[in-house]
């Protein structure tokens, strides 16, 4: 299937919120905010050097029959715990190119971890329970946010300059990044991106 995704070229000065935060809204072609979507900024002059450490757990758990969160992001190198939290247990594995694994099965607050090394989306699926589904995107910027239930994921202090905008989601048209090239100045800025995305296979009720 061939890509669809379509970018609005506006751009607008936001209320600073905080020195150099670039926030990017994702949405659909109708307006619909997009959750879920991986946002990853790269300065065209090159990316800092130096361990990438994002605020949140490198923790993908295991309840309710669901994987959560249904999207992490992890830097190049990190390892990441898949506890069980259900009754029952759980056999986890991964097909995809940046990181192929299996996580036989194992029960009820047990914990397994793998480390992710190359750049990439893993996703990852439970031989047990076919329903279950869920992504990793390894990212090797540290600009890098998820969107919110507002469609907005927000890059703090992000580079200033000629800056490349990327976003991917795991139900986007065609399975490709959309981007954009993006200057950058002291002060907040917000990118608007459109992307056409198709309806999840199970549940979520994203949109």
């Amino acid at each position: 299937m061939r890509i669809m995704a379509v970018l609005l070229a506006a751009l607008s000065i936001a209320t600073p919120a905080a020195a150099g935060d670039l926030t990017v809204m994702v949405t659909t072609p109708s307006g619909a905010p997009v959750k879920d979507a991986v946002v990853m900024v790269h300065s065209r002059s090159g990316d800092a050097h130096g361990p990438i450490r994002f605020s949140w757990p490198y923790v993908m758990n295991q309840k309710d029959m669901q994987f959560d969160p249904f999207v992490l992001i992890v830097p190049v190198g990190a390892t990441v715990a898949f506890p069980n939290r259900d009754p029952f247990r759980h056999h986890v594995y991964s097909f995809s190119p940046a990181k192929t694994f299996e996580l036989k099965l194992y029960g009820h607050d047990e914990t397994r971890t793998v480390k992710f090394d190359k750049a990439g989306i893993v996703a990852l699926g439970c031989n047990i329970h076919d329903n279950m589904t869920a992504f990793i995107r390894v990212v090797d910027t540290p600009y890098a946010a998820k969107s919110d239930a507002r469609g907005a994921a927000v890059i703090h202090n992000a580079p200033d300059g000629a800056v490349s905008v990327e976003v991917w989601h795991p139900y986007i048209k065609g399975g490709r990044d959309v981007s954009r090239a993006v200057t950058a100045s002291a002060g907040s800025l917000t990118v608007k991106m459109v992307a056409d995305v198709h309806a999840p296979p199970m549940r979520r009720g994203m949109y």
